[in-house]
């Protein structure tokens, strides 16, 4: 077998080549240039990993690993990320550890399990800090004496000031925290220029459309032009139900309260946001459903819509026919058929789209669930493939992470333009911008709203920013894109529907503050991340 490594590291270990355990296992956990610190700062883990390494000589890999799992009372191995702007992995061996310090230079920890007053934590360039009260599980504690008015560093970024003095050990939250945000803010762009080194990329099993684009699931779904026929549409769904059999995956139908006593942009949003709902590549065939009478009448969807397939695209006015349910069952018959002519086959990876998206965020979300879903939206560009990341005021006091990968001045612009258009919408309607965090949030740890967003756009990994899309809007480059769309849940992930340049896979996250709706007005494929489940404590594990 032949190691493959950095060069640096293969370098290393042939210098050590004749150590013995206790040296070799000393040199790599002080080597700086993997870890980024100082291991042996972390107490007991130098001894922990010569110990396991003897196992290994003499009793294999296979027992050293079953040695720690018992030792840790059946636990269970979790791999730990350590997370700065991108996170990265922190250790090596299974051990088990109850607070990280994500970047260097912040000046709190955070509590990775629940920990008592007065336990003593190592920590990296401080030394031994004692826990002057009981600090929560996902909560942060201070490593270092803050004076009144200064920042807390959390992710290396200010989170907010302390309103009076802090001492070491002390419990940093809303009751001694406050936020740094209020207005619009004027951005710099200073590039950092990412590259995302390119990946031959796998294949799934999809089904390729006539246009050309690629689907994960092959579906019939009913649209209704307005909110008066959403009963129509439901007993129209379940009757259709028969026709599920073969290659079609399901019959579908859209509920929603709108399409008549709107106007302007609020009305022409509805319209768009149909319309791009029947383009998506999961839909192998689509039909709008009209009452007859609606402001959203059947000849704006069309002039919306622009060229379509006839034979993919209908549409029934039930104010046009005798029986709504008999005609509509027809057309569906139709368009079954054409949909199970649809077969799965190979299609390459780069032509995913995968939608970032949070849910029930606490303050190990930003360290576990979205550093993994980051890695992921990594992996995917790098094989061609498409993300996009939205939530947009889950991004204030975080975007020096973001616009700084944007890969030119025209996408800062736009980035900019919308953080700064969302605030301003707060503001103009007599709101502040910083009233996230809810009470969920932080319960679980989460103080400020520049924590909970430093934690939210680590699900954006660390590629460059390739382009800014409106609200529902269409995606027509590949590589990591931002979306116009809030924090709220149903109506963020109702706005993936129109990045239709291939389909679109949800990571939905949360932790024991499970998300119930079982799904909004969407058929994107759901991937779910959970953060935790109330370990005693964490445990590293090799990757």
């Amino acid at each position: 077998y032949t190691a493959q490594d950095d060069a640096f590291v293969l370098d290393f270990y042939a210098a050590h080549a004749g150590a013995d355990d206790t040296e070799l296992v000393h040199d790599v956990l002080t080597n700086e240039q993997m870890w980024g610190e100082d291991l042996t700062q972390i107490t007991g883990l130098e001894e922990f990993v010569v110990n396991a390494l003897t196992v290994v000589r003499v009793e294999g890999a296979k027992q050293a690993f079953a040695n720690a799992q018992a030792s840790n009372s059946g636990a269970g191995a979790r791999r730990l990320a350590r997370a700065s702007t991108s996170a990265q992995p922190v250790g090596l061996g299974p051990f088990v550890m109850n607070t990280i310090q994500i970047n260097p230079a912040d000046n709190v920890i955070v509590a990775l399990s629940p920990l008592a007053k007065g336990t003593a934590v190592a920590v990296p360039g401080v030394g031994e800090v004692a826990a002057a009260e009981d600090i929560p599980q996902g909560h942060k504690m201070a490593v270092r004496a803050i004076a009144a008015g200064e920042n807390v560093v959390k992710y290396g970024l200010p989170i907010g000031h302390v309103t009076g003095d802090i001492q070491p050990g002390q419990w940093l939250h809303t009751h001694n925290v406050k936020t740094n945000l209020s207005g619009e803010v004027e951005y710099v762009y200073n590039p950092t220029h990412p590259v995302v080194e390119p990946v031959e990329p796998e294949t799934f099993m999809g089904f390729r459309r006539a246009d050309g684009r690629a689907a994960t699931r092959n579906e019939l779904w009913i649209i209704p032009t307005v909110g008066c026929v959403n009963e129509v549409a439901r007993a129209m769904c379940e009757q259709a139900q028969d026709l599920v059999e073969g290659s079609l995956e399901g019959v579908y139908y859209f509920p929603h309260p709108f399409g008549c006593s709107q106007t302007g942009a609020d009305h022409a949003q509805t319209r768009r946001l149909l319309v791009a709902l029947s383009r998506h590549a999961n839909a192998a065939g689509v039909l709008f459903l009209s009452l007859g009478c609606e402001n959203c009448t059947h000849q704006q969807v069309l002039d919306e819509l622009g060229e379509y397939d006839h034979e993919r695209v209908r549409f029934l006015t039930c104010q046009d026919v005798a029986d709504e349910q008999v005609e509509g069952h027809k057309i569906l018959s139709e368009l079954a058929d054409l949909a199970k002519q649809a077969k799965r086959e190979p299609i390459p990876a780069s032509e995913l789209v995968i939608g970032l998206k949070c849910g029930g965020s606490d303050g190990l979300s930003g360290i576990t669930a979205n550093p993994t879903i980051g890695r992921v939206s990594d992996m995917l560009v790098a094989r061609g493939g498409t993300s996009v990341l939205t939530e947009v005021p889950e991004m204030f006091g975080a975007e020096s992470i973001l616009l700084d990968r944007c890969e030119d001045e025209q996408v800062f612009n736009a980035a900019s333009d919308m953080l700064n258009g969302f605030k301003d919408y707060f503001i103009s309607h007599g709101e502040v911008v910083y009233e996230n965090p809810s009470p969920g949030n932080k319960d679980g740890g989460i103080t400020t709203l520049e924590d909970k967003s430093c934690g939210c756009v680590q699900k954006g990994g660390s590629a460059p920013i390739v382009d800014v899309l409106p609200y529902a809007g269409q995606v027509t480059k590949h590589g990591l894109n931002m979306l116009c769309g809030p924090g709220n849940d149903m109506v963020s992930t109702t706005a993936f529907d129109g990045c239709w340049l291939s389909r679109d896979s949800v990571l939905d996250w949360t932790r024991l503050r499970r998300l119930v709706h079982r799904r909004p007005p969407s058929r994107c494929s759901p991937i779910s991340v959970c953060a935790t489940t109330r370990p005693t404590g964490w445990t590293l594990t090799p990757a």
